[in-house]
């Protein structure tokens, strides 16, 4: 079954906000927010924790009018017409409303109600979902017994189930293991095949780099909007690729040396910033060495979105 029509022409953004900005007090939760999503396009906004995400989310869904700018999406003014709205997105927020007393099939079905879907098309759209979201073994099961990942997935169905043409999720894959992240991910990929547009927040760089385009977002700030390669690009410096023995002392060694411009833990590792990797090799590890730091290996590396976000960030910050 193909998305839900909207008001917007196929050249016309599916997002489209200009000046969004929402205040809690002295607060600017989001702070003067322009960005364009187009038609079929999967957009990742990333950011820590009070960022602003999950506000310029509810801002775009209606859910909360703005204090200054506006937002049109899919050709609805997200004030003036919030409910009509409401009927061509899908939207999965952190937490999502499932009945832990309802089984999986049941809860589709409620959610169906809800949209005022019709008997006739779940005929053919509830199988469609459960077959995609490899759910269908556990429809008779009740949601309390559902795993985390089945649990998104299940969300994901219950806001699927009108046929949406824009689909809204708020870190749909937090705290979910890596494996049903994968799945999940597979299965939004599967979505754009149909033409659907996506827009998400994530707090996974890793993740953020599979949709088309990714904004970072800090502070309520929107500090930029491009596709991963693009945001790469842009990076200043080399990257050093850093494993020791004892990463806590090899942290603090390399932060005090004037070839290191910044340094991140990543896993087990270390992901040093240096102006020429040729240059710094020798010095980072006679300093390491020299502090007593053991079974030191470094090789060169490609800057991923975590390493541009602290940079952006602190290259906004001065």
């Amino acid at each position: 079954m193909p998305p839900s029509s909207s008001r917007t022409a196929p050249t016309e953004p599916a997002i489209r906000a200009t000046g969004l900005t929402k205040r809690f007090g002295t607060l600017a939760a989001v702070d003067s927010l322009s960005l364009e999503v187009a038609r079929g396009e999967s957009f990742a906004l990333v950011g820590p924790d009070g960022a602003g995400k999950t506000t310029a989310i509810r801002l775009l869904c209606g859910i909360m009018d703005p204090d200054g700018g506006r937002a049109e999406v899919l050709g609805f003014d997200t004030v003036k017409e919030s409910e009509p709205l409401k009927e061509h997105i899908g939207y999965m927020p952190q937490r999502f409303g499932l009945y832990d007393d309802l089984t999986v099939a049941e809860n589709i079905a409620f959610y169906a109600d809800i949209y005022r879907v019709p008997k006739a098309a779940r005929r053919t759209r509830v199988p469609e979902l459960l077959s995609f979201s490899n759910l269908a073994p556990f429809q008779d099961r009740l949601a309390a017994n559902l795993s985390g990942g089945m649990r998104q997935k299940l969300g994901l169905v219950c806001a699927l189930i009108h046929t949406p043409q824009l689909l809204i999720l708020d870190e749909p894959t937090f705290g979910v293991d890596p494996v049903s992240r994968r799945e999940f991910w597979h299965i939004l990929h599967e979505l754009l095949r149909t033409g659907m547009t996506i827009f998400l927040s994530t707090a996974y760089m890793d993740e953020a780099e599979r949709a088309h385009r990714v904004g970072l977002m800090h502070r309520g700030r929107l500090l930029v909007a491009d596709t991963p390669g693009a945001i790469k690009a842009t990076f200043e410096g080399e990257l050093l690729e850093v494993r020791a023995d004892n990463l806590r002392a090899a942290r603090r060694i390399l932060s005090a040396l004037p070839e290191v411009r910044q340094v991140l833990a990543v896993g087990d590792r270390l992901m040093a910033t240096v102006a020429r990797r040729e240059e710094a090799i020798a010095p980072i590890t006679a300093a390491l060495e020299a502090g007593g730091v053991k079974s030191v290996r470094i090789a060169p590396a490609e800057p991923a979105l975590e390493e541009l976000f602290v940079q952006i960030v602190r290259r906004e910050e001065g």
